[in-house]
């Protein structure tokens, strides 16, 4: 038995024969009895506690303290009672949809009809779902742009009641990145009827992992700025600095949360993870995230195995001198581990998590949409044998669905029907300004739609440009699957770059191409083609673009300062990717000019390989097949 036991039980007696004692000398015999059967059941409680704190208590690592035990066992315990009651509550509401979603419609109404938009749009008239929509337009965000501005100024009841928390910075799947205001109800929602839903599913389908493990959690604290009115402006999802009170559960000691340039913070979060053998969850927002990060271990993993023997960190590693002392105390040389991690990668990139980290039970990070490459590939190579869990469903705007079947792939969401109230205008009609949608209640099983939502904060009929297929029903509730996003073209970090966006960036750069025409072009994520894990950065993404020109001589060749033009200009189109290109988390892209009649092949593959006819072929601007990738590599002539 464990010392955990020993002191809980020997801690619990002592007590009961203590009190037990001193009460029985004074009282009468049936208080006395009472007193004692009190007692003995406090003891009992204790006991059982302690014994099931031994069983979960497999980490006997140095790296982690008594404290953050307790912290951890007591927190994984009121969020599995907290999962649930809410998981009972979730399948209420999935079996009455109409009901349950004309209760939060009607709700949001009513908290919001005394503002200036409530006033507006008469949202104290709107008695039904159908007065809704005839009272209110579908929207895109340039509808709420002046109303955000005004808030974020300082003005109140606008489009809310509530005051905003936060204006979240969204991706910019248009090219431009917008701002949204967050209230506080909405963390909640996300929390009780997303986070803790998830948590009750991940723990039933994977027991291991109630176990008092660390987790290897890859996030990075982001620049935030303070609007006029003084509210925090920036990213929305999970970051070292909202999560505070969490950071002693995972590998990174907090103080390396502090580095803000993403490849130096990367080889902290691996060096502090490959010293600990027992990591029970390696966890990322996506799984590109964990991907890309295994990619880094898999080029650097020789330097750090030599730290972790040395009990240092590399003296080239560019962080603060303080920062860089605080995690020098915590390490000490451990040559055995060292040497673990050098057998590991005798055996390649196949099954290295399981072979690294024997305990890890789990992988955390969305693998849908433009992830799914990612996730398909973890399983395939580096995380094989460990099952990959893609949590929930949500966005910059908040909670959208939940995954209540961690073990089914591809992965598929139930929409959260107390979170957003739901319309879904059919993908055909998309390109209409002002279609019919349907209710939650009136959609069809195998139907793709474009998702309209209306949130807590003020963004009514709103089209957030995620396109979606109904897969299933759960009671009455719709199943699906994310499809994609609207005008999306790469999303190699997250970042979301649109079609819109690059295009321009690549004409404007063609323009200065004196000498050459654009004829054609396509791109894709690095992740589709092999590079020499010898360079160091080769694990970091970025954007292979290919082109066709019209040359006007043959003796034309595109500089290296006109190829990179094109980086140039889509760091000015869109604010996401110059901020990871300056954190360093996406490399320049590469332009490749092709031979011509290179885009014919790809014709010619496309339809030979797929449904697509003749009459409905349309050039990909995205690739996402090796063959296709692989083709226009060998047709590459700089």
């Amino acid at each position: 038995m464990k010392w955990s036991v020993y002191i809980g039980v020997g801690a619990s007696l002592l007590v009961f024969y203590c009190l037990h004692f001193l009460v029985t000398a004074t009282w009468t015999p049936i208080l006395a009895k009472l007193w004692a059967a009190s007692l003995f059941g406090v003891c009992i409680l204790t006991a059982a506690v302690a014994f099931d704190f031994h069983r979960k208590d497999v980490d006997d690592s140095k790296f982690y303290t008594v404290k953050i035990k307790v912290y951890q066992y007591t927190a994984n315990k009121a969020l599995a009672v907290i999962g649930y009651y809410q998981r009972q509550k979730l399948d209420k509401y999935t079996k009455d949809i109409k009901v349950v979603q004309d209760e939060i419609l009607f709700e949001r109404m009513r908290k919001n009809k005394d503002t200036e938009y409530g006033l507006k749009y008469k949202f104290s008239e709107i008695k039904t779902r159908e007065d809704f929509v005839q009272f209110h337009p579908l929207t895109r965000i340039s509808h709420y742009e002046d109303y955000i501005k005004r808030m974020m100024s300082g003005e109140e009841n606008i489009l809310t009641s509530s005051q905003p928390i936060i204006y979240a910075v969204t991706s910019g799947t248009s090219g431009v990145s917008s701002i949204l205001p967050m209230i506080k109800e909405q963390r909640l929602l996300f929390f009780l009827q997303g986070v803790a839903v998830a948590y009750s599913c991940m723990v039933n389908a994977y027991p291991e992992t109630k176990a008092l493990k660390k987790s290897l959690k890859l996030f990075y604290n982001p620049k935030m700025r303070e609007s006029p009115s003084g509210v925090p402006i920036g990213p929305n999802s999970s970051s070292p600095s909202n999560s505070k009170s969490m950071l002693g559960m995972y590998s990174t000691p907090s103080v390396g949360y502090e580095i803000l340039s993403e490849p130096q913070a990367l080889y902290i979060h691996l060096l502090f993870a490959l010293r600990d053998r027992n990591i029970g969850i390696l966890e990322a927002n996506f799984s590109s995230i964990v991907y890309n990060s295994l990619r880094a271990l898999e080029c650097n993993w020789e330097t750090l195995a030599d730290d972790i023997e040395n009990g240092s960190i590399k003296k080239s590693l560019d962080i603060e001198e303080r920062v860089r002392m605080e995690l020098q105390k915590a390490l000490n040389p451990d040559k055995k581990r060292a040497d673990e991690i050098r057998e590991s990668f005798k055996d390649g990139r196949i099954g290295l998590v399981k072979r690294l980290w024997p305990n890890c039970n789990v992988i955390l990070g969305a693998d849908t949409g433009t992830f799914a490459l990612q996730g398909d590939m973890l399983r395939e190579t580096f995380c094989k044998g460990v099952p990959l869990y893609s949590p929930l469903y949500a966005a910059s705007e908040g909670l959208l669905g939940v995954n209540i079947w961690p073990q089914e792939q591809p992965s598929r969401y139930l929409l959260a029907p107390k979170s957003m109230f739901f319309e879904f205008i059919p993908v055909e009609k998309s390109e209409e300004s002002q279609p019919t949608t349907y209710f939650m209640d009136q959609v069809e099983k195998g139907s793709v739609y474009e998702l309209v939502i209306t949130t807590a904060s003020g963004l009514m009929r709103y089209r957030f440009g995620d396109v979606v297929k109904v897969v299933d029903f759960y009671n009455q509730c719709p199943v699906i699957e994310f499809m994609y996003r609207q005008g999306q073209l790469l999303n190699v970090r997250g970042e979301k770059t649109s079609e819109v966006a690059f295009f321009r960036a690549l004409s404007e750069s063609v323009a200065h191409w004196t000498g050459a025409n654009l004829l054609d072009y396509c791109c894709a994520e690095s992740v589709l083609v092999e590079e020499d894990s010898r360079n160091k950065d080769s694990y970091v993404p970025f954007y292979h673009v290919f082109v066709e020109l019209e040359l006007e001589t043959e003796d034309f060749v595109l500089s290296n300062d006109q190829k990179n033009l094109v980086d140039e200009s889509l760091c000015r189109q869109s604010y996401v990717y110059q901020s990871f290109r300056k954190k360093g988390s996406i490399r320049p892209m590469r332009i490749h000019v092709v031979k011509p009649g290179t885009f014919e092949k790809l014709r010619d593959i496309t339809i030979a390989t797929t449904s697509a006819s003749t009459n409905q072929y349309k050039a990909p601007r995205v690739l996402k097949r090796k063959d296709a990738v692989e083709m226009m590599m060998k047709n590459v002539i700089e």
